[in-house]
This record gives structure tokens, sequence and C-alpha cells, in this order.
């Protein structure tokens, strides 16, 4: 039993039962065309309700931001109908449930905009393939947003927030990380404006400010959040200082009192993206005095110990959920990860298989 992870937390007007949050998860279940969620995402959503606080998959705030086959939207009526389904369902089982939104940026192939250019803070190109419909292509050159461009997407984000408060949702994060759009305004490989989005931290962080505040302006900061990803590469975007840019960013969010602030920080042994470039949770923390929630290969001995320690509030867990949903009970049990393993050829596939078939402890027990 790891009883810090056991501990009620409040962040910002959220109660969560334990500090075991679920990461977002890109799954690729939705319904298409429409990119509607459906009933295998309801029952997917509902047998994780045990997480102290579920981070949705990420969800794309607008056709131009949506680029990943059979991801869920949040723009349209039919999606945030489709969605009801799913926080009733997590509410209804004791958890709670917060929507990530998400607009991909130059991340988003042509294939999914009719053929026109993908957007992005400047005129660059993601390196590798993107995913398609039809299989695997180049990514290619974006468009960059001029300042009309940029306050139309913040209006997106707004629509969107107003979406996710009808679908019932608990509250909102701000997709700020891996290399998606807030991420290429963020950081200076992928931000080349010489305007009042670029240059200097303090302006490459513009974006991601009025894009929260617009957040904000629906939900209240109590109930937005952000997740960030402040060390090394990711799809191509890197900084080449850091500490100077997500200190900035920690400004924001302090300024803005975000109810808490989630960062994904892999390190030289992470098995999904490695990096030599320090963790800047140290550096965040001494400037953001919310709740910090953690991510990336934790253990539960190591959650446990980080939480102790005062180093964060809380874990957030991304792939062991997809195989364990029942997570926090098998870490209140003592059986670390076990005895689920995750398959990752079922991690995009369309259908039940590796997604919603995996046994609980309960279930294993009465079938063995």
């Amino acid at each position: 039993m790891h009883d810090a992870l056991f501990t009620p937390i409040k962040v910002g007007a959220i109660e969560a039962k334990n500090r075991i949050f679920m990461a977002p998860l890109t799954r690729g279940r939705a319904t298409v065309p429409g990119f509607v969620p459906n009933e295998m995402m309801v029952e997917y959503y509902r047998q994780r309700a045990g997480a102290g606080l579920i981070i949705s998959e990420a969800t794309g705030i607008s056709r131009e931001g949506l680029g990943w086959p059979s991801a869920p939207g949040i723009w349209s009526a039919e999606q945030v109908e489709g969605w009801k389904p799913v926080t009733q369902a997590v509410h209804d089982a004791g958890g709670k449930i917060i929507l990530q939104m998400w607009h991909m940026g130059r991340l988003v192939h042509p294939d999914f905009l009719d053929g026109n250019p993908p957007v992005s803070a400047s005129a660059t190109t993601g390196p590798d393939h993107a995913h398609t419909p039809t299989g695997r292509k180049p990514y290619e050159q974006a468009r960059e947003l001029s300042v009309a461009d940029i306050a139309r997407v913040v209006e997106d984000y707004r629509k969107a927030a107003a979406n996710a408060k009808e679908a019932g949702f608990d509250g909102v994060q701000l997709h700020g990380a891996n290399g998606y759009l807030v991420d290429q305004f963020l950081r200076d490989s992928s931000n080349l404006r010489t305007d009042e989005y670029g240059g200097p931290a303090e302006n490459r962080v513009r974006f991601l400010r009025e894009v929260l505040e617009a957040l904000i302006d629906v939900w209240g900061a109590d109930r937005v959040s952000v997740r960030l990803s402040p060390n090394g590469e990711t799809q191509g975007v890197d900084d080449s200082h850091p500490a100077t840019t997500f200190a900035a960013a920690a400004q924001v969010c302090q300024d803005l009192n975000l109810s808490f602030v989630e960062l994904r920080q892999p390190g030289p042994d992470g098995t999904f993206g490695r990096t030599d470039v320090p963790k800047q949770d140290g550096m965040i923390r001494k400037i953001y005095t919310g709740p910090l929630v953690l991510n990336s290969d934790y253990t539960a001995a190591e959650a446990e110990a980080d939480v102790v320690s005062g180093r964060c509030e809380a874990i957030s867990f991304g792939r062991p959920f997809i195989s364990n949903p029942d997570l926090p009970a098998r870490i209140a049990a003592g059986a670390e990860w076990a005895p689920n393993k995750g398959v990752p050829q079922t991690w995009y596939m369309p259908g039940a298989e590796g997604y919603i078939d995996y046994p609980t402890m309960e279930e294993e027990a009465a079938t063995s």
C-alpha cells in the first residue's frame, strides 16, 4: 500500500480521491467520419474511473487542428452528444474527468484538410511521417499563422471549451506539449517569428497565455490546467534554452492561477522519448506554486517517493492504465503493473481488442 498516493487532493475546484491520475492517451477509437465518441469509449473510460482524475485523450478543438485517424473532436454538436455518455459513466462510477484540448498545428497532414496546408507558428515542416486514413505520408510545410489567424484559433479554443462544459466534463487541460501547436509557439526551433509572438521567451509564451485566458473565461482558472514537455526534443520541436523558455511559461501559469500543471519529463532511459536534457520541474516549482503533476516512466515506488518528498502533488500514469484499467487497485494491492501487459500493436487499432478487454484483478480471481 502506497499511502501517500491514496491521500485525497484538491486541484483547483476538483477533488481527487487519490493522487494516481490517468495521463492523456491517444487511442484512435472514435467513429469516423465525424470523429465522434462512441459506446466503446464509454466503457473504456468507465473502467478507469478509479483514477483520482482522468485526463482524456487529446481531443481536437477544430477540424483544422485534428490530424489523427479516429481521434475524437469537440467542435460539433454530434461530438458533444457523443461525449455526454462518457462523462456520465465516469461520474456514475465515482470518477472525475477533464478534457485535453488539442491542436496539432504542423502535424496535421493536408489529407485531413482537403489538401490545404496545416498551420503553425512559422512556415516549418514536421519530421518523419504522418498517420493518415490512407497510410503514412511525409509531413508538408505549414502555413505561418497571421495575427488575425491566431485570434481565430484562440476563439476555436474558447468554443471548444464551452462544448466541453456542455458535454459534462469537470474541467479542461490545454495540450501544450509534445510538439503540437502550443509547443510549436513556445520553442525556438519551430517559432521563427519576429513579431509579438516570436523572438524572446516572453513573446513566445504569448499564444499560451491567450489560449489559457480564453479557457479561463469559460471555466474559471480553478478548472483549467496545462500539460507541458519542458525537456528535450519531441516530434521535431526543441529549444536552445529550455530553462528560460519554461520559466516564462511557468510564470504564465502562476499569473493565471491554474488548477494544476502537468509535466511530461522523459529521461535518458525513457521508454517513449529519451533525452539527456535535465528535467525542469525543480525550476518550475520555484515559480508556479500550485499543484504539480509529474509524468513519464514512473513506478509506484518512485511515484510515492516524489509525492512524499513534496516534489509534486500527484503522478499521471499513461501506458500502465492501458492494460490495467484498475491500476489504483493494483498499486494498493502491491501488484507493480502486473499481471496485465500492454500489447502496443493494439494501441491504435479499431475495435475492442487491447482497449476494453483487459481484466481487472477481481475478474482474474474469479476465473482462476
